[in-house]
């Protein structure tokens, strides 16, 4: 194996890597605004929920597209087996998304007769939320390979652990929605927030436990990468980590504070995306293909990579600039449309 062989795919997971926690984080907390929507009835409320996220839900979905493009072009091998093992999921996730999407849009111009768009985008959040979790879940427990290909049946995904975990990352969405609400509204939908945070950080906190333990016990090499020694002496710090950063949300939420709480938020997401990546590197396709088995020829990976380098740091200085333009609380009666 040549240096640019070995090389180039460990660029490419990192990117890849990068572009799903940055969508996870932006796109998680707009999804999160519409998981809560249901918490309120109020229309004034709603409406303050939907301008809290109205100049940055489309972008925010750019950092999946990078994901999906990067899979593709980078690990062809393995885009070939996930994307069989999980095409109900992975149809159904988009489709909730499109729904998602035109009703955000549709809501403000089908006013007042529009209840059925705010179901729609109550409805298109939680199951796109879901329908993520269980494509985690279901890569998490492995996929069945034979002959470089997959070998599994088309509800192989569709497991207690892979919906387990849809549920978790929905809880985790909605924490992040709330916190989000917490930092950028004021009044009413700002207390609604802060009323749910709680709840729901002590439902991520558990599914994190239940997770953690699930997983080792499911596969036997995730059990040997945490509880071996020496590994166990270096990574007993990331629990402990979670239990303070969860309790620095928690003062946050009760002593008021604006920020703390949405930033510890994404520090958890941060942990467990870390524990999954000590969990499973360098495997690709768990439990069998690697970065390297999976990986396109060189001169393809180097060829998209130097587009990647060109359009990325646009993506990232756009992703910036609307958050500082469009920094700051909103009001009662103010918004973007």
């Amino acid at each position: 194996m040549t240096p640019m062989e070995w090389y180039l795919p460990l660029i490419w997971a990192s990117l890849i890597g990068v572009a799903v926690m940055m969508y996870v984080i932006l796109d998680g907390f707009d999804l999160g605004i519409g998981i809560l929507f249901p918490a309120t009835r109020k229309e004034e409320e709603r409406d303050l929920m939907m301008n809290s996220v109205a100049p940055f839900w489309d972008g925010n979905e750019t950092w999946l597209v990078l994901g999906g493009g990067g899979l593709w072009v980078a690990f062809p091998k393995a885009y070939a087996i996930i994307m069989p093992a999980f095409y109900l999921p992975v149809i159904g996730m988009l489709l909730a998304l499109v729904l998602r999407g035109v009703s955000f849009e549709f809501r403000w111009v089908a006013k007042p007769r529009h209840r059925a768009w705010d179901l729609a985008f109550a409805a298109g959040s939680i199951v796109a939320a879901f329908l993520q979790g269980v494509i985690l879940g279901g890569l998490l427990q492995g996929i069945p390979v034979v002959d470089g290909q997959y070998a599994g049946g088309p509800y192989d995904w569709l497991t207690p652990f892979s919906v387990f975990v849809g549920l978790a990352v929905v809880a985790g969405y909605a924490l992040l929605g709330a916190t989000w609400l917490n930092m950028r509204t004021v009044g009413p939908v700002r207390e609604l927030g802060r009323r749910v945070a709680p709840v729901l950080l002590a439902t991520v906190l558990v599914a994190i436990a239940i997770i953690s333990l699930w997983t080792p016990l499911m596969l036997e090499s995730v059990a040997e990468r945490w509880f071996s020694i020496p590994n166990i002496l270096f990574l007993w710090p990331i629990p402990i980590a979670v239990v303070l950063i969860a309790y620095g949300i928690w003062q946050g939420i009760l002593r008021g504070r604006e920020f703390l709480p949405f930033a510890g938020t994404i520090a958890l997401f941060v942990l467990g995306y870390a524990g999954l990546i000590i969990s499973y590197a360098p495997y690709l396709v768990p439990p069998s293909l690697t970065f390297w088995d999976t990986a396109a020829a060189p001169a393809s990976q180097l060829f998209f990579l130097l587009g990647t380098m060109f359009l990325l740091p646009i993506v990232l200085g756009y992703t910036i600039f609307v958050y500082w333009i469009f920094r700051g609380r909103i009001a009662p009666g103010e918004g973007y449309h």
